[in-house]
């Protein structure tokens, strides 16, 4: 409907005129559990009270709801005409006084997509639970309200239900009279309300903390989780990570917590990896870990606990005045996450991970054909939604590291603690920051943040040695480049390190230089006279955010001694830019995966390994020529195989290579080991086969037509859980069979029975590599079918079907001329769908560039 995509110059308009005092929300959601309500979706039923000023009396303006129906609407005492003044979308708001209030009796749909109040049934024991998910804009589908971040407002919720349930919500609550009331929150925005309600296990403990003046405060901590996890939820370790959290932030921004309790929710099918709920952060139930993980596993989760943490106060105490300064909050909170991990956990190489990992999704985010500046352009809710991405996380992230390093920590640190006190509850543009920034490091900020957060693409950077005849430095130079698109050249402040082998040969850094790069050649004088390096690394120690390459002797050298690079952050640093190297054509896919197979198992961080694993698999499938693709993924089968058998029995790297061999076995021994491992007939010593692992054996087994559908069944019935449904969807939509491929588009593309995780698992078995002949054929029904499952499905369904379904695998010109008629025939479609589509257009485009990098290489395989 029209009116579901607010745009940015309506809410503008609103804002100037409205402002609100308060929320009433009273929800009754006794309806949840029992048979269901016959024709129709399942409603709950939602009072809302709105108290708000208006600035001109006699205008006009409007609520958000999104409702199946809406019972009766009062304004200031008047009864209203729901079918008058409601249309699915809004309620008209004519005539407006000075002071109003507002009184909207609605029946809302519970949700399945995981927008609004989700509703999952666990299929271990029926019991029904509920939370809620806003971000951006969907508090509208369980509440009347004007949802957007700049008009502010307490709120005050009841809920009524079963008997037998817990209710939570931002603030503490308490039952009386069999309805749950909580305490009025501070004023926030819509989007970070929250409800969570069932029966779910819980567990408390709290956090205490005295100031320097004597003040004290304390902190009721809670976690909650569905009964079925119970047994594998570890809430200590969350508990740990939230007390150094505090105590960190505590230390660091000199503004305490503000929002009362700290509640942490991990719950079912959920969209996103968490949110950022004042009193109530909800996040995805995957971070309690039914098997055993890797120490990464634990890394990423206190990184999100900490992420999370950082938006209390940005985000959640001063927010984003419209989405166009998202990053006023995410990116604050990518970069404050890693960190509290460093400064505060026991996982001080996260500034690794963050090298490897999140700015690997930045990079690749900001040389698609939708890349953007930090401070977006945002026109609209469509736009807002998809703008949660790599740049606007990672490379907002990566950019603040770039600015500590600029006006120095104490001065970012001090600029972060005056914005906080100065915007307290308030909504901030991206001036508000800078001024602080500017009194604290006395430097001129509009020039940095003209360069760095209002342009968009990556630079990338090579370094040029000249030596002289007696084999030192002459002259060592950095040359940067700039794509076409956005030939902007920024100023960065980067380290360039020396580095040769000892006689141990180990490769270490022996000389080191800090340079302002600015233009297209910068010289960097202090290294002049030094002896000749082996490797020249080129924004060492990771200070700025660009791609880095490497002089030819240079990449000889890492193509011989990369695994003797004693630092890790040197090695992660390195094969981040071979990678991208591999992805921008100029490193033929086969000598990346020879490159992982003869030095991945020297790599001592397990996130780095992780990796790689996904590197040289995404290596494999999408960048090797298609005739090198069976000798590649023989090569990666034994290797991983290789180094299987070879880990520390009992370690994570042990456990990282099994699930890298089951990703990448494809031949008939491979299989056949993966079916022993699973009957008890084969054995790695020291590797225990979890229920986790058992699945990530079953899916290649069943996409090569060696797991059947009973096989499947018999496998749920070990596993008859939430998870282990899931995990038995994904490898049924696997199976080779064009039955099955039939069945799986037809329940995600033309039915909306399924649940959003069950769409994901369906759309992650539906296209396996090695079945390109089996699902060729969708993609004419692909490019007939998106627009209508755009205009009809919820947007994050929507999101998954036109990503998710995206004819990757048929992987030739063809595809890529079929994607710009449908294009060309769809210009005036949704600008958010066209968005997605151009990425994924974008992205073969860079597959087959590789393609045919890899294949000019021939049988070269170093």
């Amino acid at each position: 409907m029209p009116g579901e995509n607010l745009s940015r110059d309506e809410a503008r308009e609103r804002a100037a005129l409205l402002s609100v005092d308060g929320y009433d929300v009273s929800l009754d959601v006794r309806s949840a559990t029992g048979d269901a309500q016959g024709e129709g979706p399942r409603t709950f039923r939602s009072v809302t009270t709105i108290r708000f000023r208006c600035n001109e009396p006699g205008a006009s303006s409007f609520a958000d709801l999104i409702a199946p129906s809406v019972t009766s609407v009062s304004l200031n005492g008047r009864d209203l005409d729901p079918s008058e003044v409601f249309d699915g979308t809004r309620i008209v708001l004519e005539d407006l006084a000075a002071d109003n209030e507002l009184v909207v009796d609605a029946q809302c749909a519970y949700s399945r997509t995981g927008e609004g109040l989700h509703r999952f049934v666990d299929p271990e024991d029926g019991e029904v639970y509920l939370y809620t998910q806003y971000e951006p804009a969907d508090s509208r589908r369980v509440f009347a309200n004007f949802e957007q971040p700049d008009l502010k407002a307490p709120f005050r919720f009841e809920v009524r239900a079963p008997e037998e349930w817990t209710v939570w919500s931002n603030g503490t609550g308490e039952r009386s009279d069999g309805v749950w009331r909580f305490a009025e929150t501070k004023p926030i925005s819509t989007y970070i309300t929250c409800v969570v309600a069932g029966p779910y296990h819980y567990v408390t403990d709290r956090y205490e903390r005295t100031f320097e003046d004597g003040t004290r405060l304390e902190i009721p901590l809670g976690a909650l989780c569905r009964k079925g996890l119970a047994p594998h939820f570890d809430a200590d370790d969350v508990f740990l990570v939230t007390k150094q959290g505090l105590d960190f932030f505590h230390d660091h921004f000199d503004y305490p917590y503000p929002f009362g309790k700290y509640d942490q929710a991990f719950v079912p099918e959920y969209n996103l990896g968490a949110m950022e709920n004042p009193g109530l952060v909800t996040f995805r139930e995957e971070f309690i870990f039914r098997g055993k993980v890797t120490r990464a596993s634990y890394e990423g989760r206190a990184n999100v606990i900490l992420h999370e943490m950082a938006h209390m106060w940005f985000g959640d105490l001063v927010t984003m005045e419209w989405w166009d300064d998202l990053w006023l909050k995410e990116s604050f909170a990518d970069f404050m996450g890693t960190f509290a991990n460093v400064g505060a956990t026991r996982f001080k190489d996260a500034w690794i991970t963050f090298a490897n990992r999140r700015k690997a999704w930045a990079y690749r985010a900001d040389q698609l054909p939708s890349t953007h500046p930090i401070t977006a352009d945002i026109r609209d809710l469509e736009d807002a939604k998809l703008n949660f991405d790599g740049i606007t996380y990672a490379k907002g992230a990566s950019v603040l590291k770039q600015l500590v390093a600029y006006v120095g920590q104490d001065a970012f640190l001090e600029g972060a603690r005056r914005y906080f006190k100065r915007h307290a509850y308030g909504n901030t543009r991206l001036g508000d920051l800078l001024s602080v920034l500017e009194e604290t490091s006395g430097r001129d900020m509009s020039a940095w943040a003209r360069s760095w957060l209002q342009t968009a693409g990556v630079n990338a950077m090579t370094p040029q040695v000249l030596l002289s005849p007696e084999g030192r430095v002459d002259e060592l130079a950095v040359v940067q480049e700039a794509a076409e698109s956005h030939p902007e050249l920024r100023p960065h402040r980067v380290a360039v390190g020396l580095y040769r082998r000892t006689g141990e040969g180990a490769l270490e850094r022996y000389a080191r230089a800090e340079v302002d790069v600015d233009g297209p050649r910068t010289v960097v004088a202090e290294l002049a006279g030094a002896e000749a390096p082996e490797l020249v690394l080129v924004n060492d120690d990771d200070l700025t955010y660009c791609k880095t390459r490497f002089d030819e002797t240079s990449l000889a050298t890492l193509r011989e001694h990369l695994g003797a690079l004693t630092d890790p952050l040197a090695r992660a640093l390195c094969w981040s830019a071979l990678w991208n190297m591999t992805r921008d054509a100029l490193l033929p896919a086969r000598d990346f995966t020879g490159l992982v197979l003869r030095f991945a198992g020297r790599e001592s961080d397990i996130g780095v390994l992780q990796m790689l694993h996904a590197w040289a698999h995404s290596a494999l499938v999408h960048y090797a020529a298609p005739e090198w693709r069976e000798t590649g993924g023989r090569l990666l089968g034994e290797g991983a195989l290789r180094e299987l058998r070879e880990a520390a029995p009992g370690g994570e790297q042990q456990l990282a290579w099994a699930r890298f061999f089951a990703a990448v076995a494809d031949d008939e021994a491979g299989l056949r080991l993966l079916r022993g491992l699973l009957d008890g007939t084969e054995k790695v010593d020291g590797l225990d086969v979890d229920q986790e692992l058992r699945w990530a054996f079953l899916q290649p087994l069943a996409a090569h037509g060696h797991a059947d559908e009973g096989v499947l069944a018999a496998e749920l019935a070990r596993d008859d859980t939430a998870s282990g449904k899931r995990h038995q969807v994904r490898c049924l939509a696997a199976r080779p069979s064009a039955a099955v491929k039939a069945q799986a588009w037809a329940q995600v593309v033309e039915s909306d029975a399924l649940s959003n995780a069950l769409v994901e698992a369906t759309i992650a078995g539906f296209a396996q590599p090695s079945q390109r002949e089996l699902v060729a054929p969708y993609a004419e029904k692909y490019f007939a079918a998106i627009e209508r499952v755009w205009a009809e499905r919820s947007i994050q369904i929507g999101m998954d079907v036109v990503r998710g379904l995206f004819p990757s695998l048929r992987d030739s010109r063809d595809t890529l001329d079929a994607t710009d008629a449908w294009l060309s025939a769809h210009e005036d479609a949704a600008p958010a769908l066209r968005r997605l589509v151009l990425e994924a257009r974008d992205d073969l485009a860079r597959a087959l560039r590789g393609q045919a990098c890899d294949a000019a290489a021939g049988g070269d395989h170093r």
